[in-house]
């Protein structure tokens, strides 16, 4: 009974309401900010979509210059804010000082200098940056309110790197799954509560400023049983997951390949991915520019042309942007690669209804970028309300994955972790 009475008092008291109204206020401004980095980010698209059509000498002017400008202001306003900032996070988790990792500063940075890079026509998305600077804020109000030792451990980071892809994607479910799969490895009992809680506050406060939206809109996709569609399965699962295994490897050894040219000529080494970024848009009639989200939608919902050799060009813009040290993610770009894979083999061996090859491409060459299989189809599912691909798009996840580690054995952001834990 005492214990009872102990455990009661406890839990009432002004401490732990404090504690609890801090956390859930973090959650709604995680929510709000990365709803308001969604909107900034597609009006930031958009205007390099419209200054490249009509002016299509532009970029080749632009993107360098910008990334160049861009990686200054990297390096000496915000460090520590380039790149996906997933990886960011991640090696905060395994260090006791994470100050040079996860801050406002950064938190501004990622925001600023992201929008920037989308304006110049840099193939990067925002999801990953809002997975860090979730991270950022809500480690940041940790300090501040003083929580208890174990939410300030690994609790806020995840919940906060949870919430901001739930948020960005509009996919609850999806950032629950992300970080149990790719943050942690892991769900502690004392973290699990924290990090459902961030996810919902940020899901309806996203939702509420952003309406009940898909990320790729209504899929209409169908799995017809037949033998030819479980060959579909395979088809994308092993050709998505082998690309995007050999798009992830490119990352992480291009990243290493080039550190001392970044390190001895960072700004003539930017200029340069500038200039191969404007090349591969250019050519991909600009559909290789930006976060490739209009791309995607239009091929998940048969609209528009197409360009065939899309997933190439993207594939080499968004390395060549990553690899140039400015913020910026890989998760839209990936999707929106994968939805071209997906279209082209539907294109090339009809053994399935196009939308369905879309998806099954879609998820398998994303799997195949991140390694998370679960988290690969909740997101696709729950970004294209297509509950009826559920087990195919499981299926295909899981072969993508195994295709995956024959070209790249460690995941990437484990991979691309382990540089800011050895700074």
């Amino acid at each position: 009974m005492r214990h009872f009475l102990s455990e009661a008092k406890e839990q009432f008291s002004i401490l732990t309401w404090r504690v609890r109204l801090v956390f859930w206020s973090g959650a709604i401004l995680i929510g709000a900010v990365c709803a308001g980095f969604a909107i900034v980010s597609e009006h930031a698209n958009q205007t390099f979509l419209y200054l490249a059509n009509h002016w299509p000498w532009l970029p080749f002017i632009l993107t360098p210059t910008a990334l160049v400008a861009i990686l200054w202001a990297t390096r000496n306003w915000f460090p520590g804010s380039q790149g996906s900032g997933i990886p960011q996070a991640i090696a905060a988790l395994q260090l006791e000082e994470r100050s040079s990792l996860l801050s406002i500063r950064i938190a501004i940075g990622k925001i600023l200098l992201t929008t920037l890079g989308l304006v110049c026509g840099a193939s990067i998305g925002r999801e990953g940056p809002s997975v860090h600077i979730g991270a950022s804020l809500m480690h940041s109000l940790g300090h501040f309110a003083r929580f208890p030792a174990h939410y300030m451990e690994r609790g806020l980071i995840l919940a906060g790197g949870a919430a901001g892809i739930a948020a960005a994607f509009n996919t609850p479910m999806a950032g629950i799954v992300f970080a149990i799969e790719e943050m942690s490895k892991s769900f502690e009992q004392r973290t699990n509560g924290i990090v459902m809680t961030a996810v919902i506050f940020a899901g309806l406060t996203a939702i509420v400023l952003l309406g009940p939206y898909h990320y790729f809109g209504t899929s209409q996709a169908e799995f017809p049983q037949t033998p030819s569609s479980w060959m579909a399965i395979l088809l994308c699962g092993i050709v998505g997951g082998l690309l995007g295994g050999l798009f992830a490897r490119s990352l992480v050894s291009g990243a290493s390949l080039t550190a001392p040219l970044l390190q001895r000529f960072p700004y003539r080494f930017a200029l340069g991915c500038g200039l191969l970024v404007a090349l591969f848009g250019w050519i991909s009639g600009f559909q290789a520019n930006g976060t490739g989200y209009d791309v995607a939608k239009s091929i998940i919902q048969n609209e528009g042309e197409f360009e065939p050799l899309m997933p190439i060009w993207k594939f080499g813009a968004t390395v060549a942007s990553y690899l140039s040290g400015i913020p910026g993610g890989i998760f839209a770009p990936s999707l929106a690669a994968g939805a071209g894979v997906g279209a082209d083999l539907a294109n090339w061996l009809p053994i399935a209804p196009v939308a369905t090859m879309v998806l099954l491409g879609m998820v398998g060459y994303f799997c195949g970028v991140v390694q998370s299989p679960i988290t690969a189809f909740v997101i696709v599912m729950e970004m294209t309300n297509d509950n009826a691909m559920m087990l195919p798009l499981m299926a295909t996840s899981l072969v993508a994955y195994a295709a995956s580690r024959f070209v790249c054995p460690i995941p990437i952001y484990h991979s691309l972790a382990q540089v800011f834990l050895k700074h």
